[in-house]
């Protein structure tokens, strides 16, 4: 039996593929930041630490599986590309996004130590990026740097000192929907992503710049529907706990763990622009932040602004522009 599509048909079913993974993130990302709060509540964990630790590695599990098969495969480019590009897109696209919902601040004493880990790893990241290859031994490195983070995290932990609601649910629940949610932003990141880059194949988008928007954006998802929904809750510590964290997870959990399964080479087209653009970016985040300089729609509008622009860059050579 013959199985082949059109170039129409298999652009209708991918446009299905992203549309379908868009549902089943925003309502995993829903279950995943109820049962966050749930649970912080309960452990007397402050919410900074929830969104930082459970919440951002549960978001980035679709970054972690593209990149790792990516490399597996053969295409490094679109293994660090989504990182690079996850990067950036959870600053403006998911920032941006989040803002329109409500005007976000932090308190500066609870983000200094996250935003310091974050500096820390983009600069190994760069210096990765130049030296030319991520080995073996410099993905251990990585990995067992944010693991001794993580610890030391926990014990620096602040008690959460605020009673636990009633109405709240059990922890059991709050187990089974944190589960649920984490499930379902790897399942719809999953689908959103195949259909991505099926499109892209379809209208003949290059393999760099696929790895740099379509997949990137595609493995932000998750930390975008979770920030809205925290954005909606007002829970704005675990918002910015889960960006900040994500961009860690992102280069030394998900970079540290593909370089350990296989040494990951570096597309030299990544060390110009898109890199020093990812510097600047998570220099510019972090330096709003430790200002204590809140976040306005109007400030949100700016970041999508700069996100659009940037993607308007990655294919202005497809386009011609």
């Amino acid at each position: 039996m013959d199985l082949a599509f059109s170039s129409y048909e298999l652009g209708i079913l991918s446009f299905g593929a992203i549309v379908a993974g868009i549902i089943i993130l925003v309502k995993s990302g829903d279950w995943a930041i109820s049962a966050a709060v749930a649970i912080a509540q309960r452990a007397k964990l402050s919410r900074m630490f929830i969104g930082a630790t459970i919440i951002a590695f549960g978001t980035s599990i679709p970054e972690l599986f593209t990149s790792v098969n990516a490399n597996m495969q053969g295409f490094p480019s679109i293994s660090l590309g989504n990182i690079v590009g996850s990067n950036i897109a959870n600053v403006l696209l998911v920032l941006g996004a989040a803002a329109l919902v409500c005007t976000l601040s932090v308190r500066r004493e609870a983000v200094m130590r996250d935003l310091a880990i974050m500096l820390i790893a983009t600069v190994i990241m760069i210096a990765g990026m130049i030296y030319g290859v991520f080995t073996f031994w410099m993905g251990v490195g990585m990995f067992a740097l944010l693991a001794s983070f993580i610890l030391w995290q926990y014990l620096r932990n602040e008690i959460d000192t605020s009673e636990i609601d009633d109405e709240s649910m059990s922890a059991v629940q709050a187990g089974g929907y944190l589960l649920g949610g984490l499930i379902g932003l790897g399942v719809g990141s999953e689908i959103l992503v195949k259909g991505a880059v099926t499109a892209g194949a379809v209208i003949g988008v290059p393999e760099a710049v696929i790895g740099m928007t379509a997949v990137a954006i595609g493995t932000s998802l998750p930390e975008l529907t979770a920030s809205i929904a925290a954005a909606v809750k007002r829970e704005t510590d675990m918002l910015f706990g889960n960006i900040i964290g994500s961009n860690t997870f992102n280069i030394l959990s998900i970079l540290g763990i593909t370089a350990m399964l296989k040494p990951l080479d570096v597309d030299t087209t990544l060390t110009g622009f898109d890199m020093w653009f990812m510097a600047a970016v998570t220099v510019g985040f972090a330096v709003w932040l430790m200002m204590s300089i809140k976040i306005t729609k109007t400030t949100g509008i700016a970041f999508l602004g700069a996100y659009a622009a940037f993607t308007l860059y990655q294919f202005s050579g497809v386009l011609g522009l």
